[in-house]
């Protein structure tokens, strides 16, 4: 873990100023290479930051240290918008390794993301073999696909033909895209309820991020004079001796039905001059998958996405439903937050749940980390146990638990922070 913050006097962990937010967040671009930023992403995230959720660290003037939180709302099985801390902007200075600071960083946080009342904290990982120590688990996961259109066709339900496609301007149709994914949100685990201005992230367009293709386009769906669909894509023109080889980008597609969905599809696999989809962060149950011809010319990747950790043990388990009666008491390890190590007796259905405390004897026991990830309903506590990370200590415990935990629908993170 390195030396404990405490005891190193040239540092100093506190919350951020206002004053410092510059000098703070250079540090962070150094972490992450130090490629400098546009104007605009500079302007948005100075906008999204919320100064008294950061933290810095610092070594007399300088910045060595940086961490902060979002304050979100994620979306869990049976519906609910549970509040959750979005842990962002996490970095080290190369001169300040193996000092502590992350570690002195993460349990300042976890703490305060407790005082704040919120039973849950969130993060996406550059590295995710870092978290795992501080009680996060790997909840959601989402796919890349590269698809050959030329070779993959596909098979689209009734109804495609009723749906009218037409192009806009990305900013011109934002409040009719932003009310179709809001009405997403309460459907899948995983997605994050959007705040003020965090509609502005879907239409940030740097020169710098698209890698010779076109400036952001969106298509919009439409049936009967509503908004019922969207793409947002760029094109990335491309030539060989035969012919062209451009590249659709996809970077957002929600749609309200099967047709519509087919409809926005057919449109990306039909775009002239073009010969692959490059489509990046999809939800791993996602339809087309089933429309295609032939999944293995789609080149599909497996992503971990959004890790989740627990922070008010009960809370957050009582916040959730479960797909099928469950009485089951965990023995839960938690040394990083051990107000959460103990006895849980969970009790709950479809309609809603108990977790407290209980001298029961365990059913099966685990960390606090395969609890964050079976959280959403995408990862099995069977799987978890088939990797020795679950001890089954009543027979049954664990299939009931599982099938309780499970989700019809894939928890999906549709975007970063």
């Amino acid at each position: 873990m390195g030396t404990d913050l405490a005891r190193d006097r040239a540092v100093e962990l506190r919350a951020l100023r206002r004053d410092e937010l510059d000098v703070w967040y250079d540090n962070l671009l150094r972490a992450f290479g130090g490629v400098p930023e546009s104007a605009d992403e500079r302007e948005l995230w100075f906008s999204l930051i919320e100064i008294d959720r950061s933290i810095g660290v610092w070594d007399g003037d300088a910045c060595v240290g940086t961490a902060g939180a979002f304050s979100f709302r994620l979306t869990v099985p049976g519906g609910a918008s549970v509040p959750a801390a979005g842990v962002t902007m996490v970095g080290v200075a190369a001169t300040h390794r193996r000092r502590g600071l992350l570690t002195s960083m993460m349990r300042r946080q976890l703490d305060d993301v407790r005082a704040w009342g919120w039973p849950l904290a969130v993060l996406t990982a550059s590295e995710p073999a870092i978290y795992g120590r501080f009680g996060y688990g790997a909840a959601t996961f989402h796919t890349n696909a590269e698809i050959d259109t030329t070779r993959v066709r596909l098979s689209v339900p009734p109804g495609t033909d009723d749906v009218r496609l037409r192009y806009a301007a990305p900013a011109d149709v934002l409040a009719e895209t932003e009310a179709l994914y809001a009405r997403h949100v309460p459907l899948r685990p995983g997605m994050l309820a959007r705040q003020p201005g965090w509609e502005r992230l879907g239409l940030l367009d740097p020169e710098s991020e698209r890698s010779g293709a076109s400036p952001l386009q969106c298509v919009l769906a439409e049936r009967d004079g509503e908004c019922v669909g969207f793409a947002r894509f760029r094109v990335k023109p491309d030539w060989e001796p035969a012919g062209p080889k451009g590249v659709v980008v996809l970077e957002h597609l929600e749609a309200l039905d099967a047709a519509v969905h087919a409809s926005l599809w057919r449109f990306l696999f039909d775009i002239d001059l073009t010969s692959t989809i490059d489509a990046r962060r999809r939800p791993v149950d996602e339809g087309w998958q089933h429309m295609v011809s032939d999944l293995r010319r789609c080149r599909l990747v497996v992503r971990d996405s959004l890790h989740v950790r627990l922070v008010e043990l009960g809370a957050a388990l009582e916040a959730r439903t479960y797909q099928t009666p469950v009485d089951v008491v965990f023995e839960v390890e938690d040394d990083f937050c051990p107000w959460n190590t103990g006895r849980w007796r969970l009790t709950g259905d479809a309609k809603g749940a108990s977790c407290v405390h209980t001298q029961d004897a365990a059913d099966l026991a685990l960390s606090v980390r395969e609890l964050g990830s079976a959280y959403l309903g995408g990862v099995s506590l069977v799987s978890l146990a088939a990797a020795g990370r679950v001890r089954e200590l009543r027979q049954g415990a664990l299939t009931e638990a599982s099938v309780a935990f499970g989700s019809p629908v894939a928890p999906w993170l549709p975007h970063g922070f």
